[in-house]
């Protein structure tokens, strides 16, 4: 099956050279997991198929099966390597019960867990290696070394982060910078419309500073934006499917703040109808993807139609006008402030910061 991007937008993965599709196929939670066999290769035909050519998993989603269905289904679609962009991720390992240096960032487990990975993945290398999460028990000069081995070895082009603080990706590059070493390209985080404050004001200098991406996971709050749990949760749905989820939903629908956020999506969802003719996920999912400083969107899927329904949020972004963006910002209330100095007057709207 040879590539055809189908008027899928591409941006740059950050500082680098690397495009990537702005809306990408993520593998927690169903690759592997709720969805394996042939339809795993329905969902990744269907995505190819319609442009996406970004897949990203990790060593923990699924214990491992995640990356061994993508990398059977790649293989049995006869997809050319070089027509995709596999990105994978090391931290927790995949072993429950392991050993101590079965996770973490540390040398060993950085050089190992990649090669687990690409095993899995029947592949000699990705083009991005996360690190899962920051480990503050190991230096960052052994992360970032460790990190650029991996790359001088052929395994990885580029490495990149994942939930990391800005303080911990600041100081990565600086790290990087003093022994002429290579940074990470990109930051993985959780970012959707009640979930900004780290993705739209920590981050925020890091943006300016080393042109730093995001690779958007939850843009869709676990579901919760797409409107299906305003009045309960249907069954087969995340929430009843995944333990882990069910407690935070209980809560969702029993506490105040819960019963805000769905009040909020409710709105959404009136105002996707009424004014975009569209969905609250499709509106949800091109709001993130307008952010210049999201590279891509990581949609999750269970079957082949979720992606081609999140895939109308293309035809939504030339909708947001400046008029749909307030109107957006008065229902959420969640506007992350900018900071400034104390005591000193604001600089006007024409200044650089």
């Amino acid at each position: 099956m040879k590539y055809n991007p189908k008027g899928m937008p591409f941006r740059r993965l950050g500082p680098s050279g690397l495009r990537v599709p702005l809306f990408s196929l993520g593998g927690w939670l169903t690759i592997g997991g709720t969805v394996v066999g042939d339809p795993v290769k329905d969902i990744i035909k269907t995505a190819f198929d319609n442009g996406i050519n970004m897949i990203d998993t990790a060593e923990v989603y699924s214990n491992g099966q995640s990356e061994i269905e993508i990398g059977r289904v790649i293989k049995e679609l006869n997809l050319e390597r070089t027509d995709l962009i596999i990105t994978t991720k090391v931290y927790f390992g995949f072993k429950h019960g392991g050993s101590p240096n079965d996770q973490g960032l540390s040398r060993k487990h950085i050089i190992e867990g990649t090669k687990a990975c690409l095993e899995r993945l029947q592949m000699d290398y990705v083009d991005v290696i996360f690190a899962h999460r920051p480990d503050n028990t190991v230096p960052m000069e052994e992360v970032v070394r460790a990190f650029n081995w991996v790359i001088e070895k052929g395994w990885a082009y580029y490495w990149a982060t994942s939930e990391w603080s800005a303080r911990e990706i600041e100081e990565a590059h600086h790290v990087a910078t003093r022994f002429g070493l290579i940074g990470p390209i990109a930051e993985q985080c959780e970012h959707n419309m009640f979930h900004r404050e780290r993705p739209e004001k920590e981050y925020s200098p890091l943006y300016q500073k080393y042109d730093l991406g995001t690779t958007v996971w939850s843009a869709l709050a676990e579901g919760l934006l797409t409107g299906k749990y305003n009045d309960g949760i249907p069954p087969g749905s995340r929430f009843a499917t995944q333990s882990f989820l069910k407690k935070r939903m209980k809560s969702l629908h029993e506490t105040a703040e819960g019963q805000d956020k769905i009040r909020k999506v409710r709105e959404l969802t009136k105002l996707a109808k009424d004014e975009l003719d569209t969905t609250p996920a499709a509106l949800a999912l091109a709001w993130i993807a307008r952010n210049p400083n999201t590279s891509t969107v990581i949609l999750g899927a269970s079957n082949p139609q979720q992606v081609l329904d999140n895939l109308k949020a293309l035809e939504v972004i030339p909708k947001l006008s400046p008029a749909i963006l307030e109107k957006i910002e008065r229902i959420l209330g969640n506007t992350p402030k900018t900071m400034h100095p104390d005591a000193r007057p604001r600089l006007d709207k024409f200044a650089k910061l």
